[in-house]
């Protein structure tokens, strides 16, 4: 969507909006940190986030993979910098078609500065001179698609051009299709509103919103370094505010915050803007105090439609904004979902009917291992060496003691909270839980849990639990749920094995749906065939990521090689809806009996071995193997190529 109409529409109502500047990271580490904090910085509510383009283009394709993931993982409205400086016409080229099949409509045209080894502007061969011939150019190329957003200086360009002198430049950009100003970081309240009404005086007409750029103080030294840099004016008062306490960067934070949130009362007071953009330097904090003192975030325990319409983090990808449906088995996964289903066959219906569509294709194309490094989470997950330490590890997160697991990249939700003693219970006993929800029977969809959609609307869900279950213990498992006709189950392990109850040419089982005025009935999330056998996929491979964070021969990477190649993933729904406790009895009871046993090669005795469960006298085999050496035996599926078979192996 078009920054302008975001904003017009926004400011229509009386709302003031705002938005938030990032930069690439260096590391690849600091790329995937910065991506986890968008992430949570969306709760903040910004209209848009933009990403800023290096000198010459060095880190262009970090600039264009970033917008790409903000844009479609995180569902961000995103706008991309792109500068003229020692920039060739096919880089612009390509730029341009990397966000156009991003979904990414808006573009912040610059001449931008030197690369640091040159003193002084130069244009490269073949490219542009001006910020405003590159804005010609991108309206030549494609039309009215991108809304263009220009450069404004209220304290002047450079040292050879003032402000007063750079309002002609500027008006000549929006006549040449600029559409939004954001001007250079102030602190001057008074001088930026005089320079705001001598830019609509010199004839920018008052549909071209001109946005204050806004940096919060973080501390006092990097304060003042940026200052000096962009040569824009500190006020007096600011600098008899900060000096006493520069050595504390808790208190400058704590000033900082309140002279800043002044700074942009005064603008928002004249009248002569509603929005405010931030200049975030990759923080967040300074920026979410500043938002929290003039009070403009959306509230926690309320409920905003234009934020949540769909239980799940929508896409603004290209052709994607009108998604609204998905499988629940990449809840905790969202950006890995949106990367392996953009060039999805019948996208955007949600519907998959032919199973031999290339879907979803190799995993490595994808990129959806496990972030951070294997130091890290060996930090985070320990090195566990039973199936104790790892039932401990998951009782740790579900008790929010543990920021993520292998299949949960987030702290575990709000959601959870009722179902917090039966996840605790379980994965005590060694069934270990990858994602769930609670029953739900008409919440209003304004609740501040449980709610999204439209206003007046009740929302409505059915228990779900997915869990890793060990093969001592399946086969129970599986003849408990067949006594209850309610449950709808699916249960597969890494060599393709699959059993369920399911009809095989059914369609999928809506586990959300939510009833609106106006509306026909929507089922954003479901269950089915097609799409589970490809989270297996992904599931066993995250499963041997985690393994391979641990040393060639030690222990905790042979217990989880072993549970990962002979443990079933397991997905359950209760279909009555008004059942609070349709799934929890089904594991009464039951525990794995070898969970203080080190992993052994052959299995006896070990994670995998033949015991007798706890409950019930039923005693089951071990698994065959995964296959080696390539001679088909019935357990190998790839990609979910293959329709299932109730309650029975997949074939090849």
């Amino acid at each position: 969507m078009h920054i302008t109409k975001k904003l017009a529409a926004a400011h229509a109502e009386g709302r003031p909006t705002y938005s938030f500047e990032y930069f690439p990271p260096k590391t690849a580490q600091g790329v995937q940190n910065l991506y986890d904090r968008m992430d949570r910085m969306h709760s903040f509510g910004p209209a848009f986030i933009d990403i800023t383009w290096g000198a010459g283009g060095r880190l262009s394709s970090l600039t264009c993979e970033m917008v790409k993931v903000a844009q479609s993982a995180y569902g961000l409205e995103t706008c991309m910098h792109l500068t003229c400086t020692d920039m060739e016409r096919s880089k612009i080229d390509d730029a341009l078609r990397e966000a156009y099949n991003a979904g990414c409509s808006n573009i912040l045209a610059l001449r931008g500065d030197p690369p640091r080894e040159q003193e002084s502007w130069e244009q490269t061969e073949g490219g542009f001179r001006y910020a405003r011939d590159l804005i010609k150019y991108i309206k030549s190329k494609y039309g009215n698609h991108f809304d263009i957003g220009i450069a404004g200086y209220p304290e002047g360009c450079d040292e050879t051009t003032s402000a007063d002198e750079h309002i002609p430049y500027l008006k000549e950009k929006v006549d040449a299709g600029g559409t939004f100003i954001v001007a250079q970081m102030s602190y001057d309240a008074d001088r930026f509103i005089e320079w705001a009404k001598q830019c609509r005086e010199a004839g920018i007409p008052d549909s071209v919103p001109i946005i204050p750029g806004i940096m919060p103080i973080q501390t006092h030294a990097s304060f003042l370094r940026r200052a000096n840099w962009t040569q824009c004016r500190i006020p007096p008062e600011w600098h008899e505010a900060l000096e006493p306490i520069k050595n504390d960067d808790r208190a400058v934070r704590e000033v900082g915050k309140d002279l800043v949130a002044e700074f942009c009362r005064k603008l928002l007071d004249s009248g002569i803007t509603m929005h405010l953009h931030f200049y975030t330097m990759n923080l967040a904090a300074s920026t979410q105090m500043v938002l929290e003192e003039l009070a403009v975030t959306p509230a926690t325990d309320s409920h905003d439609p234009n934020i949540k319409p769909l239980p799940w983090r929508q896409s603004l990808g290209l052709n994607r904004r009108d998604e609204n449906v998905r499988p629940i088995f990449w809840r905790n996964r969202n950006r890995s979902y949106v990367l392996r289903t953009q060039d999805w066959d019948e996208f955007p219906n949600g519907r998959w009917g032919d199973s031999r569509s290339p879907a979803f294709g190799e995993l490595d194309a994808y990129g959806i291992g496990l972030k951070g490094t294997n130091e890290h989470n060996r930090k985070l997950w320990g090195e566990p060496k039973s199936i104790k330490d790892i039932s401990d590890l998951f009782v740790g997160y579900m008790k929010g003691k543990v920021e993520s697991l292998p299949w949960s990249e987030a702290p575990i939700s709000l959601e959870a909270d009722v179902l917090r003693d039966d996840l605790v219970d379980l994965n005590s006993r060694g069934l270990l839980t990858i994602n769930s929800q609670p029953p739900v029977d008409g919440v209003k969809s304004s609740h501040s849990t449980y709610g999204w959609g439209p206003k007046n609307g009740y929302v409505y869900q059915k228990a779900y639990l997915e869990l890793l279950i060990s093969p001592e213990l399946i086969d129970t498992v599986m003849k408990r749920i067949g006594q209850d006709p309610e449950i709808t189950y699916y249960a597969v392990n890494n060599s393709g094995e699959l059993k369920t109850n399911a009809d095989p040419d059914g369609g999928p089982n809506a586990v959300t749906w939510g009833v609106f005025p106006g509306k026909e009935i929507v089922q954003p999330t479901i269950v089915e065939t097609i799409s589970f056998l490809a989270w297996r996929d992904e599931f066993y491979h995250l499963g041997s990521e985690w393994s391979k964070c641990y040393d060639e021969g030690s222990e905790a990477r042979r217990l989880i090689k072993e549970i990962t190649e002979s443990w079933y993933l397991v997905n359950i729904v209760h279909n009555d809806f008004r059942e609070r406790r349709g799934i929890y009895h089904l594991f009464d009871g039951l525990r794995v009996p070898s969970m203080d046993s080190k992993p052994t090669v052959n299995g006896v005795n070990g994670v995998n071995g033949k015991a007798h469960v706890n409950g019930d006298s039923n005693e089951s085999t071990s698994k065959p193997e995964p296959e080696t050496n390539g001679v088909p035996d019935g357990n190998n599926v790839v990609n979910g190529t293959e329709k299932a078979l109730p309650s029975r192996e997949l074939k090849n």
